[in-house]
């Protein structure tokens, strides 16, 4: 019976040295393992300093955009102000013709009898500043025709040439 205990003490041994090469092997490849990771770990934080001033400068720039949008949003603003102003002065312009308009309007349809009886004389005084003109043509005519009947002048005198 001793034997069957030195024999299972044997067993048992031979079993732990396995158990422990194999615990050994299997940290050999964990240790690769993770020296892998720490490897890809390092690199990954690498990258991602890379792309923390990378978001940092784009920030930046965002920011400095969105600066220059408000500077030339409040000047857009005093443009479509002045626009707004100018359409109001035409706006106001535009009533101020209607008014006239319309005041002359009205002022023609008052005067219109005296306006058809001014045209009126002023026919009358054109027909007879175009008789006048024919009368002074035909007196002219007249004097004319009259004087190439009447003999001509003798001078006493005559020029020296």
């Amino acid at each position: 019976m001793v034997i069957v205990l030195y024999v299972a003490a044997l067993i048992a041994a031979i079993a732990f040295l396995i158990l422990c090469i194999s615990v050994g092997v299997t940290l050999f490849t964990v240790k690769d393992t993770v020296k892998e990771l720490t490897d890809t770990v390092g690199k990954i934080e690498g990258q991602m300093q890379g792309i923390t001033r990378e978001t940092t400068f784009l920030l930046e720039k965002t920011n400095a955009l969105a600066e220059d949008i408000q500077d030339k949003s409040q000047q857009l603003n005093s443009v479509v102000g002045a626009v707004k102003g100018i359409g109001e002065s035409v706006s106001g312009l535009n009533n101020s013709v209607q008014r006239i308009t319309s005041s002359v309007s009205n002022s023609v349809e008052q005067n219109e009898e005296k306006i058809a009886q001014v045209v009126q004389w002023s026919n009358v005084a054109m027909g007879i500043a175009d008789k006048w003109k024919e009368r002074k043509t035909e007196e002219a005519e007249t004097i004319v025709g009259t004087a190439k009947e009447v003999p001509a002048k003798k001078r006493f005198w005559q020029r020296k040439k």
